[in-house]
């Protein structure tokens, strides 16, 4: 078969599988995984975004809501995509929380002088607020997980803004304990870092420096939810509930420690001091989202 006819081949399919898709929509449309409408989702494929819009950190806010918004194409209706907020510079130098005034340039933030943070820096995709905080609560609480491959995506893009790939030796995710995680089935924090290999392939990006190890860190202790805790029962709920599953994995690595949620930073700063003590050479923190 001639390059020309596989050209028309493939161009045949592809426009056999984008009626396909439009005569299924139109028969049985989406439903918003937010706000539980129907609706009409454009044929356009979020995962063949280029990657060269992201690994830039003065992108626009419109440039970063447009990522989100077709990315979460198949999963939410156009209003709820519309209130995703990212975060964005000016922001704290090291904890990544978003400055109330738009004006002026990064800083260390009042918090993180009073109270030195054992990890490097840390940073996240968005406000923990309106879709972005729905869509990660469908996640966890609802076994919505077909979410976990977009929010992964925006995580990746945002870890390879932030970050020099080839200066972080391991990825560690937040673990469950067991009895959690037996009642949820799975591990958010792993799900949206399980697909990154095939993001690192489909972007022509290179991580052979980095890898997953989700068994790093071993939650021991079965601590309360932290949502509705102020910072200081926060503090007191996670302390010693983190212990190192293989030293020998972590010694002389720098880690990036991978969560959903950033509030206080009590989960982050904790694994990271565990982390640390075990041997570990350094901790940065990443989220999809940042409570402000």
């Amino acid at each position: 078969m001639s390059l020309t006819q596989k050209s028309d081949k493939r161009e045949y399919f592809s426009k056999a599988s984008w009626m396909a898709s439009a005569l299924i929509e139109a028969i049985l449309p989406s439903k918003c995984l937010v706000c539980g409408s129907f609706f009409q989702p454009a044929m356009y494929k979020g995962y063949n975004l280029p990657v060269k819009i992201f690994n830039d950190e003065s992108m626009s806010a419109y440039q970063k809501k447009n990522t989100f918004n077709k990315l979460m194409l198949p999963f939410l209706c156009p209003a709820c995509s519309s209130s995703f907020v990212p975060v964005e510079s000016p922001f704290c130098c090291i904890c990544g929380i978003k400055f109330k005034s738009r004006i002026g340039d990064d800083h260390v933030c009042g918090e993180c002088i009073k109270s030195p943070k054992k990890f490097r820096t840390a940073r996240a995709v968005g406000v923990y607020e309106g879709t972005l905080m729905k869509t990660i609560q469908r996640l966890k609480y609802k076994g919505k997980i077909q979410l976990a491959r977009p929010l992964g995506m925006l995580l990746f893009f945002a870890f390879i803004t932030y970050w020099d790939k080839k200066r972080i030796d391991l990825i560690v995710p937040v673990p469950l304990h067991i009895k959690r995680f037996r009642k949820r089935g799975f591990n958010q924090a792993y799900l949206l870092i399980r697909d990154w290999l095939f993001c690192a392939n489909a972007f022509n990006i290179e991580l052979s420096y980095s890898k997953i190890e989700k068994n790093a860190l071993i939650k021991n202790k079965q601590t309360e939810p932290q949502t509705g805790l102020d910072r200081k029962q926060r503090l007191a709920n996670i302390k010693n509930a983190f212990s190192i599953g293989d030293s020998s994995k972590i010694t002389g690595k720098s880690i990036l420690l991978i969560d959903d949620v950033y509030t206080t930073g009590a989960t982050a700063n904790e694994c990271t001091r565990v982390l640390l003590n075990g041997g570990a050479e350094s901790v940065d923190v990443l989220t999809l989202a940042r409570s402000m």
